[in-house]
């Protein structure tokens, strides 16, 4: 058993963790928006416009912040005007990223915007910067967003729409290093300030433009792209093209070639792919560190709209549908994220899990009128209480919670805090396979009445739910906690992920 101190100043409030750390990302993408989140209206499912109900109803539960959509690299060949009007009317595509597919563009924009208002949370809007054009995307920021009069506002207001939605949040293409152009660096931040510049703020409506920016580790992508983040000199006062940066981090075990399988693997694969997972600290550091040397004061945020593991596809199912299981591991992988991303509320802003139903890293899955809710499902859940909670520091004090993989040590213990309305919520993963941690909370700076603790985790690493066994890995009150005059001690059984909230005196 390894054996903890985490210190926690409960007075001692810290950024921050913006909500929308636990965004989410829908791409058209195997069965994430068709079979997923849209049925159909004709559909015996419960669906609202041919909105699936119950997975509104399970995302809702989430405290869902925002949705990212149409891609990922769909986002690139997608043009928004073919999914406007009537169904009937809208012309074919074939989605030629994943699995070659032809769609009925029966779900585009106002769907996705009927979405949005069912589940609560707030548009993302991927644009294309690939194949399409600057007019293009500044139509598409004019229709969704202006008032008044104008050729947009018209052709919206004949589709049934007279009132504009409010969309903070857009894209600038999406991974202009690969699928979104093969670009350099450079080019991709002359076009990207080029489409920044006419996407418009219409009215009331703030655009938060979000360039597309590096993959894992690629520093110098973010670098240019900073150094061209403002323009002085073109107008009277300084103009910043982008509000926010992104970039993209995968979670895997081994190399791409060789990802391996969601539901089988050993120890030794369990532990690599929490080294993988514990990586993106260092990477969001390196990419915070660059932003600070252009932009000192933070105000350009650091966004992480693409995470989560990567396996090989379940046997059996289309390669380019990206479909995976999801196991306790899997969950493991989501609730030392979390860990990471709070530690890093000061510049990171918004993170979007990939993909939010059927695909990746999923919240659910599902089969017909079957509907599973995944262990990733339940972390987030679980700790939807740090949502524009303040972060508390915690000085973890230990010897033991570590674990030698090759050559690199990993650490087997993490734990974050927040406060937000008098109520303090405390987020602990013991990631040994084998050995329980006791763990003190000191808790200092204010007293902390009754804690109620509650535990995900399952006899196996391996273990996940199905339609047939749809509670094997899900969260259970937990009361192993002991009161003590220096604050709580608890004990945390192997591969778990515990949360325990108190109310502050």
């Amino acid at each position: 058993m390894s054996i903890a101190t985490a210190v926690i100043n409960v007075d001692v409030e810290g950024p921050t963790i913006s909500r929308h750390l636990y965004g989410h990302f829908a791409e058209h993408l195997g069965r994430c928006v068709y079979g997923g989140f849209w049925v159909g209206e004709d559909s015996p499912i419960p669906n609202e416009g041919g909105i699936r109900l119950d997975v509104v109803e399970a995302l809702r539960a989430l405290d869902i912040p925002n949705l990212r959509w149409p891609g990922g690299c769909f986002a690139d060949e997608y043009h928004w005007k073919d999914g406007i009007g009537p169904r009937d009317g809208r012309p074919m595509m074939v989605n030629t990223h994943w699995g070659n597919v032809e769609e009925n563009n029966h779900f585009g924009t106002h769907e996705f915007m009927a979405l949005c208002e069912l589940l609560g949370a707030e548009p993302y809007i991927s644009g294309n910067m690939g194949s399409g054009t600057v007019q293009e995307m500044s139509e598409w920021v004019e229709y969704l967003t202006r008032d008044g009069d104008s050729p947009m506002v018209r052709l919206r207001k004949a589709n049934g729409r007279d009132e504009p939605w409010r969309v903070k949040f857009w894209g600038i293409g999406n991974e202009t290093w690969g699928c979104g152009g093969n670009m350099r660096a450079e080019y991709s931040a002359d076009i990207s300030r080029q489409y920044a510049t006419y996407c418009r703020d219409h009215g009331g409506n703030k655009l938060y433009r979000i360039a597309s920016g590096a993959a894992d580790a690629d520093y110098k992508w973010t670098e240019t792209l900073m150094q061209q983040i403002s323009c002085f000199g073109c107008e009277a006062t300084p103009r910043t093209f982008f509000q926010g940066l992104s970039v993209h981090y995968y979670t895997l075990a081994g190399p791409w070639s060789a990802k391996g399988s969601a539901t089988v693997f050993d120890t030794d694969d369990y532990y690599r792919t929490m080294l993988s997972a514990q990586r993106i600290d260092r990477i969001l550091t390196g990419h915070s560190t660059v932003m600070d040397s252009y932009d000192p004061g933070r105000k350009v945020g650091l966004v992480l709209d693409e995470w989560g593991t990567w396996w090989d596809v379940e046997l059996g199912t289309e390669p380019g549908f990206l479909y995976q299981q999801n196991t306790l591991r899997d969950a493991l992988v989501a609730s030392t994220h979390f860990d990471i991303f709070h530690r890093h509320a000061d510049r990171l802003y918004m993170a979007n899990i990939a993909q939010t139903v059927n695909v990746l890293q999923a919240m659910i899955l599902t089969d017909g009128d079957a509907l599973v809710l995944t262990p990733t499902y339940h972390v987030f859940e679980m700790n939807k209480g740090h949502q524009d909670a303040a972060s508390v520091a915690v000085h973890l004090r230990t010897r033991d919670a570590r674990r030698r993989v090759g050559d690199r040590e990993l650490d087997t213990l993490s734990v974050s805090a927040s406060v937000k309305g008098g109520t303090l919520l405390v987020s602990l993963t013991n990631l040994d396979a084998e050995e329980p941690a006791e763990v003190t909370l000191d808790l200092r700076g204010r007293p902390v009445g009754e804690p109620a603790g509650r535990l995900l985790t399952a006899e196996r690493l391996q273990d996940h739910n199905t339609a047939d066994v749809p509670a094997a890995v899900r969260p259970r009150p937990f009361d192993a906690m002991t009161v003590n005059d220096r604050g709580l001690v608890v004990t945390l059984p192997p591969h778990s992920f515990l949360t325990v909230e108190a109310v502050l005196a």
